[in-house]
Order: structure tokens, then sequence, then C-alpha cells
């Protein structure tokens, strides 16, 4: 079974997205002999792919959708590990169309396993989201599916065959269609910033932190496990005051005389995400910087400081020169106002700093 990187062919998909370009990024400088990106945009595919001509490993890239198995049967021959990344994540987005969340979000994620399982694939961790955890939303639902799909297809796999695994991150900085670069383009515009509302809270963590994470736990996951890494919390009103305060100037306007406006919640958004949800607190065994959530079907001895669900409301919450920090280098700022090594970047990794009543 394939535990390393080196010398082994890496499928992504999804990968010219937000999330699978950073992974491709860090997977190059792990040492397989070829990466192959699938994805659904030929545009996108043609000039990602082309910021690595030239350049070892050998970069393949694949036209194709997780919706038609027979692409995938195509793209997987000879691959020894997959990162699947492609999915519908834009909420409001899947709460109008269900249908095709549904064929993206979990047929699409049967057909990744299904076709990498019949090509002889030695491992295949999918991605999810925070929103999996006792979903409200569409977009939760079907990646909450998608989860079990991997851990069920795992459970029930030959010993020595494919190995599955998942991850499940909050919400990564500066992603197309985030929050991040619409208030950065507004600020540009002078404003008003569209806020939902001030006191919703999301968990964070950058690209490069995602993809380091994911890559890692490919690597360690025994099968069937979900992995969740622990990252700090920031309030939406908070960020767009950060925001406001520092990158208002830059572009000639006064901070105070930019307005925010409140939008409201939009459908199937809740106020406070949650990355383990109280009903995964039996089956989730705490480590130094993340939780492992093993199969329901097992019976394990776990160990967790947890008291409670692990939510944004109740991580600590980043202050405005570590949001600033944070999200900076996502959109190009290359001036961070705070220390010389970003507070968010460890943040929540000492349980001391993060506080262990957090099951209010």
């Amino acid at each position: 079974m394939t535990t390393t990187l080196e010398g082994s062919t890496v499928l992504v998909t999804g990968g010219c997205g937000s999330i699978g370009s950073k992974l491709v990024s860090e997977l190059v400088a792990r040492g397989p002999e070829r990466i192959r990106i699938v994805d659904n945009s030929e545009q996108r595919l043609a000039a990602f792919v082309g910021t690595y001509t030239d350049r070892e490993p050998e970069i393949e890239s694949v036209l194709a959708n997780v919706r038609d198995k027979d692409q995938l049967a195509v793209a997987m021959r000879d691959v020894d590990i997959v990162f699947h990344v492609a999915a519908m994540k834009h909420v409001p987005m899947v709460e109008d169309n269900p249908y095709g969340a549904v064929q993206t979000n979990v047929t699409g994620t049967q057909n990744v396993v299904e076709a990498a399982a019949d090509a002889g694939v030695d491992r295949l961790l999918g991605v999810s989201t925070d929103k999996a955890a006792n979903p409200t939303s569409t977009m939760g639902a079907t990646k909450l599916i998608g989860e079990r799909i991997v851990s069920s297809f795992d459970a029930n796999r030959p010993p020595d065959d494919l190995t599955l695994g998942s991850v499940r991150f909050g919400n990564v900085v500066g992603t197309e269609g985030s929050v991040v670069p619409l208030f950065y383009e507004q600020l540009r515009s002078g404003g008003p910033l569209t806020v939902t509302d001030p006191s919703m809270t999301r968990f964070v963590m950058r690209p490069e932190d995602a993809a380091t994470f994911a890559i890692d736990s490919c690597l360690r996951m025994d099968g069937g496990e979900v992995f969740v890494k622990k990252m700090p919390a920031l309030r939406i009103g908070d960020l767009a005051e950060a925001m406001r305060e520092h990158y208002a100037p830059q572009f000639g306007y006064d901070p105070s005389a930019v307005g925010i406006d409140l939008v409201g919640a939009k459908p199937g958004e809740r106020y406070h995400e949650k990355l383990v949800a109280e009903d995964e607190l039996r089956y989730t065994d705490e480590r130094e910087d993340y939780f492992v959530l093993y199969p329901q079907y097992d019976e394990l001895d776990v160990d967790t400081d947890l008291e409670g669900e692990y939510t944004s409301e109740n991580e600590r919450l980043l202050e405005h020169d570590e949001i600033v920090d944070l999200i900076g280098p996502t959109i190009g700022d290359e001036q961070p106002t705070g220390s010389e090594e970003p507070a968010a970047s460890t943040a929540g990794s000492d349980p001391s700093e993060r506080g262990r009543n957090r099951g209010r």
C-alpha cells in the first residue's frame, strides 16, 4: 500500500479550484512522479496546467466531470493516490440547485470512489466541510452523505485494497466566491460592505494549511476516518471592520466613511459553524492539533477533552490584527500588521490557548 507521495501518481479532482490548485502546489513539493489534474473547466485547466510547463513532477490534465464515471475510469488509470476536491460548495447556490448538488456531491463522490477502486488506486481522501456536521443546508447534507459514502466503502473493502478517508475544513480564506474577496472588491469601490449578520462566527484557515492537512491526513489514515483540523474562528462583523480599517485607506477611502449594510442570513446559513457535532463526540479522538472521527460502526475507546460540540462560537476568536495577518497573503497583501509569525497560523494548536470549556 502506498504511504508516501514519492514516486507516485496522484490525481486531484477539482484541481483548478481554489483549494484544489493549492493542493496541487503543495503536492509538487512532495516528490510525486506525476500529478493528474481533473477539472470540468477547459479554460481553467489550460491556464492552470500552463503554469507548470517544463517542471517536475510531470503534470497531466484531464477534462472531465465527476458526474461521468466513464470519464473518471480513463482518468484513474495507473493512479496511486486520489484527492477528491471537486464539489458544489456555494451554500445559496446549492439551495437553489439541490438536484445538481446531489449529482456532483453525492453521485459524483460515488463515481470517484468506484472508479478509483476499479483502477486499483491505493488511497483516496475526500475533502468535506464543517457544514457536514449536523447539516442545516443542502450543501452540508450532500457533503455529509459524501463522507458516509467514503467511510462505508472503506468498511466493505477487502483489507489490502483501497484505503479511504475524509477531512473536514472550516472556511478556507480567499477562495473563489467567499466573503474575503467580496469585501475586498467592495472596499475597492468605496463600499458599502454587505454583511449577513455581524454576530455570525466562522472557522477559518489558510489555503496552504488546508492543503498540508489534507496530504498529511491522507498518508496517516487507516481507513474510514474523518480528520478535523483545530482552527481559530472569527466574527463576520470583526472581519468586516478589520478589513475596512486596513484596506479602505489603501484605496483612498476614510474607513469611517465606508458603510456596512446588514443583509440578513441567506437560505441554509447557520449563525455558528461546527466541526464536531454532539452526536459525534462518542467516537471522536483528540490529538494535539486535530480530531479523528472514527467510523460509527467501530467500537473504540476514544480520548477527547471536548465537553460539547466543537463550534466556531466556542473557539477562540481572532482579533483584528490577527484577521489581517491571516487574510493578507490570500489577496496579495505582503505587509501584515502583526508579528512576523502570523498568529492565526498557530492559533488553536495549543489546548491552553483554545480554552477547555467549549461545550457551553
